[in-house]
């Protein structure tokens, strides 16, 4: 079966996330979490990426990434192949090192990009491995480098962390205080809420909701190959249903306001309900709730009996929407 579509595009973020094959612990050992970091930095080099934040647990790892040019594929499939591969001649083994493919989140700038780096830093304190206090002694974290500007890699970007912690500036103050924040986020449950920490994983973009529509309506094509969740696909198949139905109403000559006051199984609303029914997987409770046609029974309804000839004007206003597609 043909793998599915990444979605990727000149200077996209990202949460990519993997894990260990069966969860096995694949950096068990600090020389391969120490393999694992040169490759990336290989990497790095090769692709032109910047890593706004990293870490490598003993059976996974997190990236907050950055791709100036459209290569996230590419270089990712560089990156895992090369440490599998290097990993399996070291130890003498074959087969698979990471279980399936990488996660790959795209996430907006700014804050939620922050909160990304946030989350991965604090990664070990979550998982019970080390407490508050240690956790810049963790050699396998970017939060390592923090206060050793000079000993940073060129491809390891921490501005917009310390600007997601409220602007603090790279310096050593700066670097104490992102300390102190990420004490303070650490114990801090609501806050963590507030970041996003617990979807942190899940879905195919990070966001507000103006930021994924623009993702839709640009790469719609792509998303429609991409290996979306449940919830995912609702949020695509609406959003969808929401640029048909702005075209429908803008053909006929109506709003969204008129259909608060008008009668329910008017011409016009069950003309566009049937044509976004023809050619979306938009469903009845959504049709019933954006057009105001009650109960979401009835929109199936009004629209048989179109299909059946016995409306006739809503039969004559879905032909001069019936050129609009998706």
């Amino acid at each position: 079966m043909a793998r599915k579509f990444r979605l990727q595009y000149a200077g996209a973020l990202y949460h990519v996330i993997n894990r260990g094959n069966y969860r096995s612990d694949v950096f068990k050992t600090d020389g391969a979490k120490e393999a694992f970091l040169d490759c990336l930095g290989e990497a790095c080099e090769k692709t032109g990426w910047h890593v706004h934040g990293f870490i490598v647990m003993r059976n996974h790892y997190h990236l907050a990434l950055e791709t100036p040019d459209p290569n996230l594929v590419e270089g990712m499939q560089w990156l895992q192949s090369t440490y599998a591969n290097r990993f399996n001649r070291f130890h003498g083994e074959h087969g698979h090192v990471f279980q399936g493919r990488y996660h790959a989140i795209v996430v907006e700038d700014g804050a939620h990009l922050g909160a990304v780096a946030h989350y991965i830093h604090l990664n070990p304190v979550r998982a019970h491995i080390v407490s508050i206090r240690e956790l810049s002694g963790n050699r396998w974290s970017s939060l390592h480098l923090l206060p050793k500007r000079k000993a940073r890699p060129r491809w390891l970007r921490m501005d917009e962390a310390l600007s997601a912690a409220g602007g603090l500036p790279d310096t050593a103050g700066g670097h104490a205080a992102y300390l102190d924040f990420l004490a303070w986020l650490a114990e801090d449950e609501p806050a963590q809420k507030g970041f996003a920490f617990d979807r942190m994983c899940e879905g195919w973009a990070m966001g507000s909701k103006e930021f994924k529509v623009a993702l839709i309506e640009e790469h719609k094509e792509a998303l429609r190959d991409l290996e979306l969740t449940g919830s995912d696909v609702a949020e695509v198949r609406e959003r969808a249903g929401e640029r048909l139905l702005t075209a429908c109403l803008e053909r006929l000559g109506r709003s969204l306001t008129e259909a608060v006051s008008e009668p329910k199984a008017v011409a016009w609303k069950v003309a566009i309900a049937a044509h976004l029914r023809a050619i979306s997987t938009v469903k009845n409770p959504w049709l019933a709730e954006k057009l105001h046609m009650g109960d979401p029974d009835g929109v199936s309804r009004y629209v048989s009996e179109l299909r059946q000839g016995k409306r006739p004007e809503a039969a004559k206003l879905l032909r001069r929407v019936s050129r609009i597609q998706v």
